[in-house]
C-alpha cells in the first residue's frame, strides 16, 4: 500500500475544539500506523485492497484523570465514548454519503461499528502512541499521557479513505453541529 505522509496544515493540525462544558477536543488526521498497515484486512475485513487510508484521532479531555477504576471514572469514560460515537457516526455517514468508505472504531472493544469486525481489534492507545508519540502508563489498562491534560484524555479513532481536506471540512462542519467550537 502507498501512504502519504502525515497531513498537516497550519490551520488544521491539530484541530483544537472546545465543547459546551469547556472540555477540549483535539482532532488530527494521519497516515495509518505500521500496525494498521500490517493488519488492515484483519481489523477491517470489508476493506480489501484500499490503497490510501487516513486515521482520524479524536482526543477528548476528561473531567477526571483516568488512572483509577472507580464508578465515577467509569461513568465519565462512558459519557466520553457516547459523545465520540455521536460525533463519529455523523462524520462517518457524512463521508460515506460522499462515497468514501469510513468507519469508527468502538473505543471499548476495538472493533469497527459500521463494518464487519475482523479477527484483530484496533488499539486506540497504541495508535496514538505510534502517531502522536504520547507516552503510555501501564496499569490494569494502558493509559495515554497527554502533554497538557495528563491522563485526563479519552482516545478514539475513525478510519477513512476520504482525502484529508475532505475529512477536515467534514470535521469542522460536524463539530459545529455538536456545539464544539474551534479555538486557536
Amino acid at each position: 500500500m502507498n501512504y502519504s505522509p502525515v497531513y498537516s496544515s497550519e490551520q488544521s493540525y491539530p484541530i483544537n475544539l472546545v465543547g459546551k462544558t469547556g472540555q477540549a477536543i483535539q482532532i488530527s488526521i494521519h497516515s495509518p500506523s505500521q500496525y494498521i498497515c500490517a493488519n488492515c484486512e484483519r481489523i477491517l475485513p470489508d476493506w480489501k485492497q484500499k490503497s490510501v487510508l487516513w486515521v482520524v484521532i479524536v482526543l477528548q479531555q476528561s473531567q477526571y484523570q483516568l488512572d483509577k477504576c472507580t464508578p465515577i471514572i467509569e461513568a465519565e469514560k462512558e459519557r466520553l465514548r457516547e459523545r465520540f460515537m455521536r460525533f463519529g457516526f455523523d462524520l462517518a455517514f457524512n463521508l460515506r454519503d460522499r462515497h468514501y468508505l469510513t468507519d469508527l472504531i468502538d473505543p471499548r472493544t476495538g472493533y469497527p461499528l459500521l463494518s464487519h469486525p475482523g479477527t484483530v481489534p484496533h488499539d486506540d492507545t497504541a495508535v496514538v502512541k505510534a502517531l502522536l508519540h504520547y507516552p503510555i502508563i501501564k496499569n490494569k489498562c494502558r493509559m495515554l499521557v497527554h502533554p497538557n491534560w495528563g491522563t485526563a484524555v479519552y482516545p478514539s479513532t475513525i478510519i477513512s479513505e476520504a482525502p484529508p481536506i475532505t475529512i477536515e471540512w467534514a470535521i469542522k462542519t460536524i463539530a459545529a453541529m455538536h456545539g464544539w467550537q474551534e479555538i486557536s
